[in-house]
């Protein structure tokens, strides 16, 4: 069937559920649809949104069929993206119809917004002039329509003025359309001030773009190369041709200047798409980007989502970042899914960091991706001088956790005006709280997890599920009052260490709980680029591409924090982190300095960082990955079942492993429990499938969970291919 070919009597609609395949509904008399229209459908005794598809429709008599309800006025989702959400459910092992639902995520949005009444001068004048109704005539001679408040406002007149007028026929009624949330970009807004490298690149990225075609470019550049001014140049390409551009940004609701950066360039900011947004405000950019009106969006990983019109670019930032990993519902990493996104509709993507994730760089070397380096900062400014600071030697004073040497590097700092950065990827103010008296530990009563104490507030928290409770002033355990101690350092611990040692500095303490939101932390950001705060205490949100001008000194707090744990990724994501993180500093050319405090100065990660050899990090970690057949060397697929008891999520989780097919090439490890063995309240229990990287993986698991029993009860099955997360 053609991509117009209207369904006459009976259409398959996808609906927003997790059924295995569409459901097939009548087709009224009068009512026209086609694959890929949006249409209103009865569903048990509510009604929904669904999507026409494109598979055969069911040999059921029409007459016995349901009716669609109502065929949206709205343009039509294109073959492409059909093609690509049963791509995704495919190699997800996802019902389809939860796949749909994540591009039907604005229901407001398939009508079309209503035009607004406006007024048109026509040329006639007024049969007495005033001096009210000169000021609106001079407003009005731009030949464009008026709203009438607004034309009264712009005027500074009452609308009884405007009335006046209309009545004697100097202003017509004309209809106005909804206006575009923002403005279009020019791609030769602002012409850009590249160095030679980055003109290079540059090059090869708008003939890329110009070309057109799948392909997918890699650009490797340290921190403060200019790889955002870059991709700027492919995305200009992208919209010469008339194309839609989707830029992907791991945390978009925090990244203020890079849309500053943005109109600086294209003389307008792009859309936005991330959760934060209001809810009338995402139906508009849905909307409009379904319309064509939209033509550049900056998004969270949901953005892959949206119903472009007409894409032509997608360019991934900070690609390594774990944030572009969907751990729930549908599990998909958008990076690898923009990929393929680009492969079936025939046109180019850019994955951009200075620190790649290790499949990229595989991709890269195999020929896969096209390399583009940038090896040096922009104006030649020097990469910040990066030390490890061995805590065997240089110990903190009892009851503190900053080395000395940290200490007298931050006092420095501050003499010459500077500003420093402390890092820990630890929020609140302990990661445990504990009686000295009975030992008693505050752990999480729904979830195998301790209760992060968060002093500013005065609460228990888990991090895992939410859970609060006050902090006591008695044990609950045996009731000894005032002798509850905090163990460790979260950054309010630090942030009070700081506050102890430099009371004058001003100090700013940031986190992705921070009190006020994103709001509150977007202004946060912007004081401190403008260099009104001394001291930044911060997690992993500092790490995540921002520009501070003023920061020349970055300490890191606990280097050793990430490699305690049994993930896999565990070198890489310490690496990256901390690459990104050093990387803060000296970005506008100043002397700048990087302090790693670790009790394994002698690890090839700090080795690697500490001398800037990212080359020969690489190189091992590659090496290590293809011995032991993990990604991208191998394929990987976790299963999770969990269940209100522990004796009912082991028992389904053993039965599905004995119901694994036999496989020369792939592998069933566990059951075991997982790490985080209880969550809200659920027990919970890890299967690991690993196989070669030709493996049938999906046909595979596939296969598991059809033999298997069904998931009966409280059971719950998740799976997740390719995992980034062995929680």
């Amino acid at each position: 069937m053609r991509d117009d070919s209207p369904y006459a009597k009976a259409a398959p609609v996808l609906v927003p559920m997790p059924a295995p395949r569409p459901y097939t509904y009548a087709v009224p008399d009068g009512m026209t649809v086609v694959p890929g229209s949006i249409v209103r459908v009865p569903l048990g005794p509510r009604e929904v949104a669904g999507v026409v598809w494109d598979s055969a429709a069911d040999a059921v008599d029409p007459k016995k069929l349901r009716p669609i309800s109502e065929a949206f006025d709205c343009p039509p989702i294109d073959r492409d993206m059909r093609r690509f959400v049963d791509w995704v459910s495919a190699y997800t092992l996802s019902p389809p119809g939860m796949v749909a639902k994540m591009l039907l995520r604005a229901p407001a949005a398939f009508d079309p917004e209503p035009w607004t009444e406006g007024l048109k001068r026509t040329g006639s004048e007024p049969d007495r002039m005033t001096a009210a109704r000169s000021r609106v005539l001079e407003a009005s001679n731009d030949g464009f329509a008026w709203t009438r408040p607004g034309l009264a406002h712009a005027a500074g007149v009452s609308s009884t003025v405007i009335d006046g007028l209309r009545a004697q026929g100097v202003f017509e009624t004309v209809m106005i359309p909804p206006r575009p949330v923002v403005a279009a970009p020019e791609a030769g807004f602002a012409a850009p001030d590249l160095s030679p490298d980055q003109e290079s690149v540059a090059l090869m990225l708008r003939q890329s773009a110009l070309a057109g075609g799948a392909s997918v470019t890699l650009i490797d550049g340290v921190t403060g190369s200019g790889k955002t001014e870059v991709y700027f140049e492919a995305v200009a390409a992208a919209l010469e041709k008339d194309f839609q551009v989707l830029i992907l940004l791991p945390e978009i609701a925090l990244t203020h200047a890079f849309l500053e950066r943005f109109q600086d360039r294209f003389g307008a900011k792009p859309a936005e798409w991330h959760s934060d947004l209001a809810p009338r405000m995402r139906e508009r950019v849905w909307r409009q980007v379904a319309e064509g009106t939209v033509r550049v969006v900056a998004g969270a990983r949901s953005a892959l989502f949206l119903p472009f019109n007409k894409l032509g670019l997608i360019v991934v930032d900070e690609e390594h970042d774990p944030a572009y990993k969907q751990e729930d519902r549908v599990s998909y990493n958008a990076r690898d899914m923009a990929v393929v996104r680009g492969h079936i509709s025939g046109f180019p993507v850019v994955l951009a960091s200075a620190t790649p994730s290790i499949e990229s760089r595989v991709n890269a070397m195999q020929g896969r991706y096209a390399l583009a380096k940038l090896p040096g900062r922009f104006a030649e400014a020097a990469m910040p001088d990066l030390r490890a600071i061995d805590m065997r030697r240089n110990p903190p004073a009892r009851g503190k956790f900053l080395s000395p040497v940290l200490v007298s590097e931050i006092g420095k700092t501050l003499e010459r005006g500077e500003q420093s950065l402390l890092f820990l990827n630890r929020r609140g103010y302990a990661p445990l709280t504990l009686c000295r008296v009975c030992g008693h530990r505050f752990q999480c009563p729904d979830c195998s997890s301790w209760l992060v104490e968060h002093r500013f507030r005065g609460q228990l928290i888990c991090h895992h599920c939410g859970h609060n409770e006050k902090r006591p002033d008695a044990c609950p355990e045996c009731g000894t009052l005032d002798h509850l101690v905090a163990c460790g350092p979260g950054i309010e611990r630090i942030a009070e260490e700081v506050v102890a040692d430099f009371p004058d500095a001003r100090t700013i303490v940031l986190s992705s709980d921070i009190m006020g939101g994103v709001r509150r932390m977007r202004l946060e950001l912007e004081a401190i680029a403008k260099g009104e705060a001394d001291i930044v205490i911060g997690t992993q949100l500092v790490a995540k591409g921002h520009n501070f001008p003023n920061m020349t000194l970055v300490g890191i707090v606990d280097a050793d924090l990430g490699l305690a744990n049994g993930d896999p990724r565990a070198a890489e994501r310490t690496f990256q982190l901390l690459s990104q993180v050093t990387g803060r500093a000296g970005r506008t050319g100043r002397k700048s300095l990087g302090l790693l405090q670790t009790f394994q100065p002698d690890h090839p990660v700090m080795r690697a960082i500490v001398s800037g050899d990212a080359e020969a990090f690489y190189e091992r970690e590659i090496a290590e990955r293809e011995k032991s057949g993990l990604p991208p060397f191998g394929r990987l697929a976790g299963i999770i079942v969990s269940a209100v008891t522990r004796a009912e999520a082991e028992g389904h989780a053993r039965a599905l492993r004995r119901s694994a097919p036999r496989a020369a090439d792939i592998h069933v490890l566990g059951p075991a429990e997982a790490p985080l063995s209880l969550l809200a309240g659920r027990h919970r229990f890890r299967l690991l499938v690993q196989g070669e990287r030709r493996s049938d993986m999906q046909g595979f698991v596939r296969e598991m969970l059809e033999k298997g029993p069904r998931a009966r009860g409280s059971v719950r099955v998740s799976v997740d291919i390719d995992p980034q997360s062995f929680l």
